[in-house]
């Protein structure tokens, strides 16, 4: 059983480069979901073991290095009415002040929506409107797997527009959120993306890069949590969640190889269509490469993207 502390656990590691540290509070009444959600993109569980995870006390804080040059400063907040009645209180000018960004989370099918609105309402007008202004906003419309597939379109849009609604003037973000498929990744891959420092330079990287190859696609993954960290595309494609789809999938083959002992490096796919490639491409990132030509040489592709690593070697510094 998880047990909630005051106290720091700390994951950074040292780089040459100080890091950018970012203060990122977790909240929602309590069985959410929150805490199950931060274990499995940060932690490393999978969707089945969070059932053992058990209630966060008060506030548990941990440090979260993402690549090389962004710490989170991650406070995943208790639930509980007792708790949520003192972040409003005494701690609320500790707890608000400097907040980058607030990910609320509320579970679909709770059975106190007015509660869970009020909590949220309480969170915004009395701490981020005060102590943060300027924070980044995201409302996560959580356990969606529990409502029918012709229910969630439209329950979601309405979830969306009545919290829209009440956090007017600051504008959100809201995302529906399930443990079980890519909606997760989908989430977080945005919220880190915006947090990123370089981001615009990885992407203009990404851009060149792709159009010298001649591949439809190009993503930089995050090695840890195998978040989509920045992507360009040159050909459209219908599936508009395939790179969360494939963050998924290839964490949970990351974890098999842990596991066994084993260290996943690369994985090449192909059919008649397309040809991908998934490797280690910095010491914080996983790169991925689409091709058009299914016959396009291994060699010559593993060559492109080994040049292309001094390239984007200033914005990976370790």
């Amino acid at each position: 059983m998880k047990k909630g502390t005051n106290g720091r656990k700390m994951s950074s590691s040292q780089g040459r480069a100080r890091p950018d540290k970012k203060k990122v509070l977790l909240m929602g009444r309590s069985e959410a979901g929150k805490t199950s959600m931060r274990s499995i993109i940060f932690a490393n569980y999978i969707a089945r073991d969070t059932r053992r995870l058990g209630a966060t006390m008060d506030v548990e804080q941990s440090n979260v290095r993402f690549l090389n040059n962004l710490v989170l400063n991650l406070w995943d907040c208790g639930g509980q009415d007792a708790f949520m009645e003192t972040f409003f209180t005494s701690q609320k000018d500790v707890l608000f002040s400097n907040v980058e960004v607030l990910i609320f989370v509320f579970d679909v099918q709770s059975s106190d929506v007015q509660k869970d609105i009020e909590k949220y309402q309480s969170c915004i007008e009395t701490g981020i409107m005060k102590y943060s202004p300027e924070a980044m906003i995201f409302c996560l419309v959580h356990k969606m797997d529990l409502i029918p597939k012709a229910q969630r379109e439209m329950l979601f849009s309405k979830r969306k527009e009545e919290l829209e609604h009440l956090s007017k003037p600051l504008k959100i973000s809201c995302y529906a959120t399930s443990i079980w498929d890519e909606t997760l990744y989908n989430a977080w891959s945005r919220i880190m993306s915006l947090l990123i420092p370089n981001v615009g330079q990885l992407k203009l990287k990404l851009k060149k890069f792709a159009d010298h190859i001649n591949a439809d696609e190009v993503l930089l993954f995050e090695k840890a949590t195998f978040l989509v960290v920045a992507h360009h595309m040159r050909k459209e494609h219908n599936d508009g969640n395939r790179f969360e789809k494939i963050s998924n999938i290839i964490k949970q083959f990351k974890l098999s190889c842990n596991k066994m002992q084993s260290f996943f490096r690369s994985i090449e796919v192909r059919n008649s269509s397309f040809a991908a490639y998934i490797e280690l491409f910095t010491a914080n990132m996983y790169i991925m490469v689409v091709m058009s030509d299914p016959q396009v040489c291994s060699a010559a592709v593993q060559l492109n993207i080994n040049n292309a690593k001094r390239y984007f070697k200033d914005t990976d510094q370790s």
